[in-house]
């Protein structure tokens, strides 16, 4: 490995990017590989986990990392691109070492050694003599005591550390990896979450908070969203689901058993599961079944200044911001009747004080909630359209449908999850 450092904490290589040779970033760090041997001798790192576009995990070989210095890695180029499946004889540091719960011999005042209890929070690796890297040094840092917010940190050679080569994982808490999950975008934690040990994936959505749980399972194929919304308690799940999107939500509990649903949908707050009703009560694959109830809404004597305010909201996605939509009150779905909307890109040449109803494409007709998906997929193609109104018989407005609620349903059944799972075993 050419001007390599010495050591390397593993916690900081997760997100940096990998690049080729001629500098073309190829994917970024997700985890490293080692193979445990015993709890005197340090495991061997075997290679990293990278993740290529498309969420692709593929296996990085250590023999072809040729420098990870200066917060990024490079490689020969020469990589195997067939998915990553982790080996019975192979641990993953990231996924499966920090947050275990260990013990260390720290130096008292007498100078006499004693073994105190902390939790890994970063893991060193070290290239030997030859030329082998190997896990050497552990980051450990203690419970907080008293007024302290924080534990003492040590860092332990790795023979004298006792509690990393257990086979289970009951002692291993989820803080670190937390940290690590909420630094990244939504799809990529789900990727992680996705590929943890059903122990790991437990204790760490045990730990997630709600709004950041309801964003990742966004993100997972059906059957996880399943899985985890099961293990949940009752008022937990509930609490979940008020907190994704209404359309994601109805999807979700569709595919739970009838009784299930039922209980979880009396438990959200009654505003929540009304617009979660209601999306179940079209038929799937319709506008009105993948529709968002909650659009930009605006009265009538709205300016441009407010509707800039409006999507600045950081929670909407991209597609839900690019329209406002002017209605009658009331302003909640089903609105008064729809006036018309504006395109942001038209409200950005407007002089702020300038009325929205006064620039309104309302020329356009809107979608009714039984329209088919060829049927919004070809009205959005038509006008070039990122998102558009859809509106009950009497104009009211019911919601919006947007190019990524299209997407999610004109893609073949279960494609995030084929999506983690395609490719074959690494050579």
């Amino acid at each position: 490995m050419n001007s390599a450092p010495s050591r390397v904490y593993v916690a900081r290589l997760v997100g940096l990017p990998i690049f080729d040779p001629q500098g073309d970033q190829v994917g970024k760090v997700r985890d490293l590989v080692v193979a445990m041997r015993s709890e005197s001798a340090p495991p061997r790192v075997l290679g990293l986990v990278g993740e290529m576009p498309g969420r692709r995990r593929i296996f990085v070989p250590m023999t072809r990392v040729t420098n990870m210095d200066r917060g990024q890695v490079y490689t020969t180029g020469l990589l195997n691109m067939r998915r990553f499946e982790q080996r019975s004889t192979e641990t993953l540091v990231i996924g499966e070492m920090l947050d275990r719960q260990v013990k260390i011999p720290v130096k008292s005042g007498s100078g006499t050694p004693s073994m105190v209890s902390g939790t890994v929070y970063d893991v060193a690796m070290e290239q030997g003599r030859t030329r082998d890297w190997v896990l050497s040094r552990v980051a450990v840092q203690e419970p907080a005591k008293a007024l302290r917010r924080r534990g003492q940190t040590h860092i332990a050679e790795w023979r004298d550390v006792q509690g990393l080569t257990q086979a289970d994982s009951d002692s291993q808490g989820a803080t670190h990896l937390l940290h690590a999950l909420n630094e990244m975008r939504p799809a990529d934690a789900a990727t992680m979450l996705h590929d943890l040990p059903l122990a790991r994936r437990t204790a760490v959505v045990a730990a997630l908070h709600d709004e950041r749980l309801a964003e990742v399972l966004e993100e997972m194929p059906e059957e996880d969203q399943v899985d985890i919304l099961e293990h949940l308690d009752s008022e937990r799940a509930a609490d979940v689901l008020e907190e994704m999107s209404a359309d994601d939500a109805a999807d979700l509990i569709r595919d739970l058993p009838p009784e299930t649903a039922e209980i979880l949908l009396d438990l959200m707050e009654p505003e929540e599961a009304q617009d979660v009703r209601r999306l179940m009560s079209y038929v799937e694959d319709t506008a009105g079944a993948m529709m968002t109830p909650s659009p930009v809404i605006l009265g009538t004597d709205a300016t441009v200044a407010d509707a800039l305010a409006h999507v600045r909201n950081p929670d909407l996605t991209t597609s839900l911001a690019a329209l406002v939509y002017v209605c009658r009150s009331p302003l909640e779905t089903p609105t008064g009747r729809l006036i018309g909307f504006a395109h942001i890109q038209r409200l950005l040449r407007e002089p702020p004080s300038s009325l929205v109803a006064g620039v309104l494409d309302e020329s356009l007709e809107s979608l009714r909630p039984e329209a088919t998906i060829t049927e919004v997929a070809l009205h959005l193609a038509t006008y070039n359209l990122v998102a558009a109104p859809v509106v009950d018989e009497n104009g009211h407005l019911l919601g919006a449908v947007t190019v990524d609620d299209l997407l999610d349903h004109m893609l073949p059944a279960g494609w995030r999850d084929r999506a983690l799972t395609e490719g074959g075993r690494r050579g």
